[in-house]
């Protein structure tokens, strides 16, 4: 790609936001990220390349993704907001590699938004932005679920949702969406990103978190059936394995046995548990056959 356009200085974005009555939005998890240095960084991150397919879900005023646009990638980016669509549509008119979508990235609490889908599904790609804090939990849960889900993802989130990703068993944060992640991806936390580095400033602390697909991982239908289970027990989650699921129709002594057998404590917790373990319980045959069978 040739030299991307020098960016209009913030105040410009604002000044023309403000007039036609715009404010952020708490709703659409509105932090317009300003800083060029981090927005360049969190492509570099990425390590996406001419050619690569990549997705970005809010797109703001277009700060990540002309950064994105200018690395020479084929570019869908998603915007909720039509006011701040209008504002990202005039500044990457230079892009002819930018797709804008208008929408909402989630069609649904199970599904993305019809285009995002259909374009998930025309060959690898990457996951790449600043995502609204309102829906980060939700759409990394649905696009870490596909069929193919994205070679990487490498997004900036809440500092409390990114410890969320990458947590350990037996911790707080460690929970469903740790767990349907962990099965398909392995990677960590880059780096934390201050409130300065927004406009609104946020009242928390955000942070870059990179993940990488793994070469094998189970089928969505597997991962599906078994996050919807995992989420069951987690709603009880300081009570022990064998009262959940004896609770949900499970022969307890049968699964007392189970467990010594496998050299577990009876009273051992799902949230002790790493996530392949978990996915053995909950798809095994101590699962009570009437059990919900809730799909994410």
């Amino acid at each position: 790609m040739s030299e991307a356009p020098s960016r209009p200085p913030w105040k410009q974005f604002k000044e023309a936001l403000q007039a036609q009555g715009f404010r952020p939005s708490r709703r659409f998890g509105q932090n317009f990220l300003l800083d060029e240095n981090t927005a360049r960084a969190i492509v570099a991150d990425a390590g996406v390349v001419a050619g690569d397919r990549v997705l970005e879900i809010g797109t703001g005023c277009g700060f990540l993704t002309v950064h994105l646009a200018h690395a020479g990638v084929a570019l869908l980016t998603v915007e909720i907001d039509p006011r701040l669509a209008d504002v990202a549509e005039s500044f990457l008119e230079p892009y002819a590699n930018v797709r804008l979508v208008r929408g909402d990235a989630l069609a649904g609490k199970h599904r993305l938004h019809p285009e995002v889908e259909a374009w998930s599904e025309g060959g690898p790609w990457h996951l790449v932005a600043n995502l609204p804090y309102a829906i980060s939990g939700p759409l990394l849960a649905l696009v870490g679920g596909l069929e193919t889900p994205p070679t990487s993802i490498t997004v900036l989130v809440q500092k409390e949702m990114a410890h969320r990703l990458v947590a350990q068993s037996g911790t707080t944060d460690y929970g469903p969406l740790t767990a349907g992640l962990s099965w398909v991806y392995q990677g960590g936390i880059l780096r934390d990103v201050g409130g300065a580095s927004f406009w609104p400033r946020p009242k928390v602390e955000s942070s870059v978190v990179r993940l990488q697909r793994r070469t094998t991982f189970p089928p969505a239908a597997e991962r599906g059936l078994a996050l919807g289970r995992i989420r069951t027990l987690f709603t009880r989650r300081r009570q022990t394995l064998v009262r959940v699921m004896g609770d949900l129709g499970a022969d307890r002594e049968a699964l007392r046995a189970a467990l010594a057998q496998a050299g577990m404590a009876a009273d051992v917790r799902a949230e002790t548990l790493d996530a392949n373990t978990l996915r053995d319980w909950v798809l095994g045959p101590h699962w009570p056959q009437d059990g919900p069978e809730t799909s994410p």
